[in-house]
């Protein structure tokens, strides 16, 4: 139903807004929505939810009320087309929706937690945005995709775009919110520029986040290709080993999510700006050089698998003397695939789950690194073979000792 057109009869208003009838019909006498004599639009339905949730906040039903009528405040702005994104309740049960769909409700109830809401219940309905995510679910089922693997996508999913929601946020707070009250208009809050330029920056917004997502699944799709035809080649013993094979090292911060959930995304680029110059110092002076900068760590190549051992015993050591999260690392050595300023192939995959085991302040390489420096060095001590994440066999994995001062030791 399109805004501006014959609405919702109250009862079918009062549903879709998860509200009761006699909610809206208080809501009218105060002034806080319109009682429209031709049916409730969507965004008048938007607007009760809003001032349900203010109202579930603390926020007194008869001030808004008096706010809005004296003009101090307005809440025409959640009307416009820039908020049709809040989403009201459709018209089919999460039950029924299961039935439709042959998806299980068990499943599609992820979707909802997904989105960071409680869980629902059968008969609870299914929002209109939770709707549109239901035949990606259902398409994933229809062609094999096993349960486990679609709620895994759907959590992480979720996840990521709070903290990109969240970000937004801020933002607007910020720069929008913050300066309209402080200059004592209030009412501009919500939206300060003319019409139609908030539309376009939301239109923007949206589309630098798909394309965002296209480039970042472009790069992980490239992995996934590069690395079966890697493999298979490999196997057909066309894809020979190279002499003196150059190492990749993954730093990962130990307890970077819970520093970024409890100071907040400032602390967290604070954080990276200290991890890079000690970074860019540690692996420079070693002919290495940081390949991407990830959330909670880099990624690092190095010409010589004696210079990665060098630098991650510096850099564990540094973080922790620099005030940083302690740091863990781990180093595979072997033949690497470039394309377009990254490096791809079972090293690399390698490497990202050697780190993923290792212990804060820990050093682990692999056996290859071991035989590549040197196994009579002393440095390195046999932890035992490794079951890990995505490795099809347990790997020998060692510990790479520290010698006086923090430095590794010479070999």
């Amino acid at each position: 139903m399109d805004e501006g057109r014959p609405g919702y009869p109250i009862s079918e208003a009062a549903k879709r807004a998860g509200l009761e009838p006699a909610y809206l019909e208080k809501l009218a006498a105060l002034g806080l929505v319109t009682r429209p004599a031709a049916g409730y639009t969507k965004g008048q339905i938007r607007r009760a939810r809003l001032v349900d949730a203010l109202e579930r906040a603390g926020i007194p039903l008869e001030g808004l009320a008096d706010a809005v009528r004296t003009g101090e405040l307005s809440l025409d702005f959640v009307e416009t087309p820039s908020y049709e994104s809040f989403a009201a309740l459709s018209d089919e049960t999460f039950a029924e929706a299961s039935a439709r769909t042959g998806v299980p409700f068990e499943l599609l109830a992820v979707i909802r937690e997904a989105l960071g809401l409680s869980a629902p219940t059968p008969d609870d309905r299914v929002r209109e945005d939770e709707a549109r995510i239901v035949p990606f679910v259902a398409t994933q089922l229809r062609l094999g995709f096993r349960a486990p693997a679609i709620e895994r996508l759907l959590r992480v999913t979720g996840e990521s775009l709070r903290r990109v929601a969240e970000q937004e946020s801020n933002w607007w707070r910020t720069e929008v919110i913050e300066p309209a009250f402080a200059a004592g208009r209030g009412d501009k809050a919500a939206n300060p520029f003319p019409p139609g330029d908030l539309e376009e920056l939301l239109q923007h917004a949206a589309t630098q986040l798909l394309a965002m997502y296209d480039a970042r699944r472009a790069h992980a799709w490239t992995s996934n290709i590069i690395d079966g035809l890697e493999r298979e080649l490999v196997r057909l013993g066309l894809f020979s080993r190279v002499e003196h094979p150059p190492a990749v090292a993954f730093l990962d911060i130990t307890g970077y999510t819970r520093l970024t959930q409890e100071r907040g995304d400032e602390a967290a680029a604070a954080l990276a700006q200290g991890l890079n110059r000690l970074v860019q110092r540690a692996v420079t002076e070693r002919r290495g050089r940081p390949i991407k900068w990830l959330g909670d760590g880099v990624m690092l190549y190095f010409e010589q698998p004696a210079q990665a051992v060098d630098a991650a015993i510096e850099l564990v050591d540094a973080v922790v003397e620099n005030g940083l999260p302690p740091a863990h690392i781990g180093i595979e050595s072997g033949p690497v695939l470039f394309q377009e300023g990254d490096y791809f192939g079972a090293t690399v995959n390698v490497a990202s789950r050697i780190a993923e085991y290792a212990r804060p302040r820990e050093v682990l390489v692999s056996e290859r690194v071991v035989n590549a420096v040197g196994a009579d060095s002393g440095r390195f001590t046999e932890i035992g073979p490794v079951e890990l994440k995505g490795v099809g066999h347990p790997l020998r994995l060692f510990s790479v000792a520290r010698g006086s001062g923090g430095q590794a030791t010479t070999s």
